[in-house]
Formats: C-alpha cells, structure tokens, sequence
C-alpha cells in the first residue's frame, strides 16, 4: 500500500511538472500572439491591403507590393526547393548507405545550422553583383536555400516511419525498386509530406535578412523579377525602425498579418497531419 501510494504522488508530481513547463513556454508565446493582434489588428482595412506605400508625410498607404512580392519569392523558392527536396530526402531514407549519403546528409545538416544573414551575403555575392542589382530572383534563391535542407529532413524523417514491410512486399511482388519508391513510398506519405512542406514554407516566411540582401524592397510595383522587389518582412522592418508612429502601426498591421499567415500554415499542416493518423 505504500509503495503505491509513493508512486501515485510521484505520477502526479510528474504531471504537475509537465503542466507547468508546457504553461511556462505557452505563455509567452500567448503574450506576443496578442500584444501582435491588439497592436496591429486596428490598422487593417481594405485600402491597407490594396494599396502601396504612402510617400513620406502623407497619410494612409498599404502593403500590397509587398504582399505580392514575398507570395512571389515564396512561391518561387518553393518551385525550387520542393522537388529537390523531396528527391534529397528520399535519397538519404531509401539509400542510407554509402559515401554519398553520408556526405550529403552532412551538407544538408550544415545547411540547416547556418545563420540566414550568411545565406544572404553569399547570394549577394553570387547573384546580386556579378546582375549589378538586387531581384526577386536572388530573393527566392536565398529562401529556397534555406527552405531545402527542411524539406530534405523532414521528408528523410517521413520516410523512415513507412514500415519496411511495405517496401519488401512490393519487392517480392517483383515490382522494380523505382518504381516501389514512387508508387508505393512517396504516394503512400503524400499527406505527411505535405505537413513538412507546409511546415518549411512557414519557416522561411518570416525571413528579412535574405531579403534585405538579395531583394533589397521597391516602394513601388516591381517591373519584373530582375528588379528590386517589395516583402512583407522587409517592409515591417523599414517601418518599425522610422521615427513616425503611422508607420509603426502599419509595421503592426503586417506583423499581424505575418503571424496570421504563419499560424493558419501550422493549422493546416497540423490538420493534414492528424488526418492521415486517422485514416491510418
């Protein structure tokens, strides 16, 4: 009777603890969600989203370049990065063995360590002096560079849960191993593949150092992906550091907008992701 008692006070212990360190890292989280969402959820309105920066001095203006412009280089890098990503990381879960994979699943973890900033120098180096000018192209180039080693670890994870016995009775079936990859593998994890991309295109949305350095901003609509080009991060960021509270309501206005786009991409990943348990 003792010893179960011991351990109904520990199990509990156990529990208390656990609800208070998930409070603990909830809370702040919940503090910046809503100081985000009371700050800036006032300057929204239907000209905020359609229009384009006001000049200096002169009241009202929006975000709509920058809306477009950072839907662009996402969407671009995605273009890049998925494919790619998906084919690295099932490269590194259906051939684990050898040299290569080892090498290659040494880059990819690098690539994931390396600060942002240095991924934005270094496409400046590349891409933006030797075109003598800052583009959407050299923008969508640093974010795929950082969406793609997400993209590689979290399909190679994915993969890995797929039970081996899977893969073995489409061998035994006679059915070549390309094909038991595409077919049987990949199709079979679509839904949690697409949790991972969801999860890496809301990683790299937030990202403003890449796009300080490769896009650069344009207050303007930009004629064309070799140009200059606007982005939400970009642009909250020019706002919040000028010295005029209209500006910095605005910079709140985007980074609520920010961090809705962020959360809804979570949502639905999350969604995907416990849809797929289900049916399995």
């Amino acid at each position: 009777m003792m010893k179960y008692t011991q351990r109904k006070i520990k199990n509990n212990f156990m529990k208390f603890l656990l609800f208070f360190l998930t409070l603990f890292a909830v809370i702040p989280l919940a503090i910046i969600f809503f100081h985000v969402i009371r700050s800036g959820f006032g300057a929204l309105n239907y000209s905020f989203l359609t229009s384009l920066p006001a000049p200096i001095g002169q009241p009202g203006g929006g975000i709509a370049n920058a809306l477009i412009g950072s839907f662009t280089m996402i969407a671009l890098a995605s273009l890049i990065s998925i494919p790619v990503g998906i084919f690295g990381g099932t490269f590194l879960s259906e051939y684990p063995q050898g040299k290569l994979s080892s090498s290659f699943s040494f880059v990819v973890d690098l690539m994931t360590s390396i600060p942002s900033i240095v991924i934005g120098l270094y496409i400046y180096a590349m891409i933006v002096v030797p075109m003598k000018g800052f583009s959407a192209y050299a923008g969508a180039l640093a974010l795929a560079l950082l969406m793609f080693p997400i993209v590689v670890k979290s399909t190679e994870e994915i993969l890995k849960l797929l039970p081996q016995n899977i893969r073995e009775a489409g061998l035994a079936l006679g059915i070549p191993r390309w094909r038991v990859i595409l077919s049987i593998v990949l199709k079979g994890s679509i839904p949690s593949l697409t949790t991972g991309v969801l999860l890496s295109i809301a990683r790299i949305s937030g990202e403003t150092a890449p796009l300080l350095l490769t896009a650069f901003g344009n207050q303007y609509w930009a004629d064309g992906l070799n140009q200059p080009t606007a982005s939400l991060t970009v642009q909250i960021y020019n706002y919040a550091i000028s010295p005029y509270q209209e500006w910095h309501q605005q910079a709140w206005a985007g980074a609520f907008i920010l961090l809705m786009t962020v959360f809804i991409f979570n949502l639905i990943a999350r969604g995907i992701l416990v849809k797929s348990q289900k049916d399995s």
